[in-house]
């Protein structure tokens, strides 16, 4: 069984850390309290002795397993199963790495499943079990505290990903190539994001409405409330991200068209200068061509003025289309 820690609690304290799940399971039935199973990536069949101990749903059970979830709380008579998607950003490849984490509770236990290395369900542990006037309220006070650290673990994603996004309008003033592909990758880390913290106030609410029918402590709720304002700044600020991002990516279009129309209209500058030495020179060619033939009956071949009228000739059409092309703006 890939049991991280398995402990139980009575009257908030730690007391017993059974080696077995058969163990935990005695040790509730002759002690109370609650039990806290932390398991990571279990099989079907370590979920399927986990069930049969804590009746948990069938369909809850092989959610666990399977993993790649989204986030979501069900209620299955007076058992939760809920699933979370922590998140943290990697500074050295500027990335957001997400994992997941299923939570069980019930009347007298919590189990939660870890699929992904992440140290947070550990702290959370460490800092009840030095609250024992919170840990003391049961299992509510533990998915509590887990909704908690996961909220504030998105404050350095949000901070990572605005770091990310000052960057790239640095790099589209910059005519940086790669930019599109950035916020490409970028906009595709704030979806995923989002799709982690937008079904968390509807998980709130459900969580709320349980208030009273559980008879969940005072103190838990205002917790809950406060966890709740944290998710709305935090949602409010990832959907400013994708707009901010969205905005970019118009840019970028705009720069990149402006840029090519720019190379465009320089490089017709440049066909348009060589068309007209083209032509210039054209003109006194032409002339020198026709006077080059060799042809014995050509009047202007024994005429004395023939050789300066063509001389004038080439260079007045030369100075001609000169001027033309000059007016025109094309030289």
């Amino acid at each position: 069984m890939t049991i991280i820690d398995n402990a139980v609690y009575v009257d908030g304290l730690r007391s017993a850390e059974p080696q077995s799940l058969e163990q935990t399971f005695e040790t509730l039935t002759h002690h109370g309290g609650m039990a806290w199973i932390g398991l990571y990536r279990p099989t079907a069949e370590e979920m399927a002795a986990v069930a049969d101990e804590f009746g948990l749903h069938a369909l809850a059970v092989e959610d666990a397993v399977s993993a790649h979830q989204r986030p979501k709380l069900e209620r299955y008579e007076d058992n939760l199963f809920t699933v979370l998607r922590p998140a943290r950003y990697l500074d050295s490849t500027e990335t957001v790495e997400f994992g997941e984490l299923h939570v069980f509770t019930g009347r007298n236990f919590v189990v939660t499943i870890r699929h992904a290395e992440m140290a947070g369900v550990g702290r959370v542990r460490r800092r009840l079990e030095g609250r024992p006037d919170l840990l003391r309220h049961g299992p509510e006070a533990v998915l509590y505290a887990l909704l908690d650290m996961v909220v504030d673990d998105y404050a350095p994603v949000v901070a990572g990903l605005e770091n990310d996004i000052d960057e790239i309008e640095d790099q589209l003033f910059s005519g940086d190539s790669s930019v599109s592909r950035r916020i490409y990758e970028l906009a595709r880390e704030v979806i995923q994001f989002q799709r982690a913290i937008h079904p968390l106030p509807e998980m709130m609410q459900q969580l709320r409405r349980g208030f009273e029918k559980y008879s969940v402590n005072t103190e838990l709720q205002h917790s809950l409330r406060d966890v709740e304002d944290h998710v709305e700044r935090v949602i409010s600020r990832a959907d400013s991200f994708r707009d901010l991002l969205q905005n970019a990516l118009t840019l970028d279009g705009t720069l990149t068209a402006n840029r090519q129309n720019e190379a465009s209209a320089e490089q017709n500058e440049q066909v348009k200068k060589i068309s007209s030495w083209a032509a210039i020179f054209f003109a006194p060619s032409f002339v020198a061509g026709v006077y080059g033939m060799n042809f014995d009956h050509m009047p202007e071949l024994h005429w004395a003025a023939g050789y300066p009228m063509a001389i004038v000739l080439m260079a007045a059409t030369a100075t001609l289309m000169y001027a033309i092309f000059k007016r025109k703006g094309w030289l």
